[in-house]
């Protein structure tokens, strides 16, 4: 009988669980326990970046996921002279992406805090907006608000990483680049990097929302298992 009174208890625990977090859907509800709709955000970003950047800074990380793999930076692809008849190998051609992405991973571990941190002070004027908004809707926030400062973050470790490098593909492949500085490299691996990782970031952002119940998080599933 104790067992049959806490399952009851239990189930109307979760059912008032779910018409509060409905309740957060309506029109002018923007908190839920002490919570607010802005904390829900937050932590969708701050999960959604951790989760991002735990496999991006990993070793293959950007070589290996299916959306933050890379193609050549303009500056390689439309190179003239000796580097584009490297190119027109296939073998040195994947190589050299391959170790570009792997160069990426070192620009992905000063990006990190910088996300972060970012996350921490974002301010949110419509977050019912972006909780109702498409699968990737808080991260393309975060991006739009951020500008240029995760390319900025990245430049200085792509640097370093480009000049210690041992790897004779990319070794021979800046030789190739005439009149172009080691600092220009790191600019284009940047911009390429951007993409990937605020990809890599919303595809998190998709799985949270799709499955909130993996997070483990009160907040997020109360917020979007409802919907």
């Amino acid at each position: 009988m104790e067992q049959l009174t806490g399952t009851i208890i239990a189930r109307r625990g979760f059912l008032v669980g779910t018409v509060g977090a409905g309740a957060l859907l309506l029109p002018g509800c923007a908190s839920m326990g002490g919570f607010s709709m802005v904390d829900a955000i937050k932590r969708l970003l701050t999960l959604s970046s951790e989760q991002a950047f735990a496999k991006l800074t990993a070793p293959g990380g950007f070589w290996d996921s299916e959306v933050a793999r890379f193609e050549l930076p303009t500056l390689f692809s439309s190179s003239g002279g000796v580097l584009k008849s490297l190119l027109t190998s296939g073998p040195f051609k994947n190589q050299l992406q391959k170790q570009l992405n792997i160069v990426a991973e070192k620009g992905a571990e000063r990006a990190a805090p910088v996300v972060l941190e970012a996350v921490r002070n974002i301010s949110v004027p419509d977050a019912i907006g972006i909780v109702r908004g498409g699968p990737t809707a808080a991260t393309s926030y975060l991006r739009s608000q951020m500008g240029p400062a995760l390319i900025n973050s990245m430049i200085p470790g792509l640097t370093d990483a480009l000049r210690v490098s041992s790897d004779p593909i990319l070794g021979q492949t800046i030789k190739a680049l005439s009149g172009v500085d080691v600092g220009s490299v790191a600019q284009s691996i940047a911009n390429r990097a951007d993409n990937s990782i605020w990809y890599q970031i919303g595809a998190e952002e998709s799985g949270i929302r799709a499955n909130p119940e993996s997070t483990r998080d009160p907040l997020l599933i109360g917020v979007f298992k409802v919907l």
